[in-house]
């Protein structure tokens, strides 16, 4: 199993969300022994735990605030994993809204195209002396832990840095996931909800500098604290982390306004 996803189906998944799933549903899907499988997980940052015979993610009952949350953002030579690698990679972990660690590292790259560099800042000539990927990767694993990978547009980071931790010869990444847009998208008003958008509209990061990954990391961390804060007023029922990931899912999208007040407001300033 060690180079294979998650192997148990989508309801079996639900219930560990929610229910919990009980021995005789969990065993059958197993090609390992229950033990082995457990342990297994864990190392790939799923933790799993049995409360009154069945089993549930053990984000099912971490409250927000206890619960530990990892804001990762990467930069990459290309969007295709056979193709292209990571060049940077940033993340800082959260515990009750405060940084309680950061990472960040740049990727020795032996191409990157002159369109990557415009975007990103980061030439082949950067990265020389920048630890190799298997490094960086092996470390950011031992860093990333057990936490919630969080991200804004999180399937595109989480699942390239899976694939990528693959190509080296680690397991694939379990961990739970959140999206910082979705939640953002349930919890802000806005008329666009792109990171650079949301930085200029709610000056979340004023010193952002777009496309470097700890920028990023650092522009995504305030608006999920601004996510949550916002929260508490739309949905008192949300308290555990398990909570969170199902309303950023779920919950409805609040409506976006018809027009963009920052073109407004540069309209007005130009007529001033």
């Amino acid at each position: 199993m060690l180079a294979k996803d998650f192997i148990l189906d989508s309801k079996s998944i639900h219930k560990l969300a929610s229910k919990g799933l009980c021995i005789d549903n969990l065993k059958p899907q197993l090609n390992e022994d229950l033990d082995f499988s457990l342990e297994l997980w864990h190392s790939q940052g799923l933790e799993i735990v049995k409360q009154r015979g069945y089993f549930y993610f053990a984000t099912r009952f971490m409250s927000i605030s206890d619960a530990e949350f990892c804001v990762v953002d990467i930069e990459t030579n290309g969007s295709k994993i056979d193709k292209h690698q990571i060049i940077e990679l940033a993340a800082v972990k959260i515990r009750n809204g405060v940084i309680i660690d950061r990472f960040e590292s740049l990727v020795y790259c032996r191409e990157i195209n002159k369109h990557i560099t415009e975007i990103t800042g980061i030439s082949v000539e950067d990265t020389k002396n920048a630890p190799n990927l298997k490094k960086v990767l092996y470390e950011f694993k031992i860093f990333l832990g057990n936490a919630i990978f969080v991200a804004h547009d999180v399937k595109f980071d989480y699942r390239f840095v899976s694939l990528s931790m693959q190509k080296i010869g680690l397991a694939p990444l379990l961990n739970r996931s959140l999206c910082s847009l979705a939640l953002a998208e349930r919890t802000i008003i806005s008329y666009r909800y792109a990171l650079s958008y949301l930085n200029e509209s709610l000056n979340l990061h004023p010193d952002a500098t777009h496309h470097r990954a700890m920028s990023d990391v650092l522009t995504t961390y305030e608006l999920f604290k601004m996510s949550l804060e916002n929260l508490k007023n739309i949905d008192k029922n949300v308290k555990t982390a398990e909570d969170l990931i199902k309303f950023s899912k779920e919950a409805k999208r609040f409506k976006r306004p018809k027009f963009d007040p920052l073109l407004e407001s540069q309209e007005e300033k130009v007529l001033l």
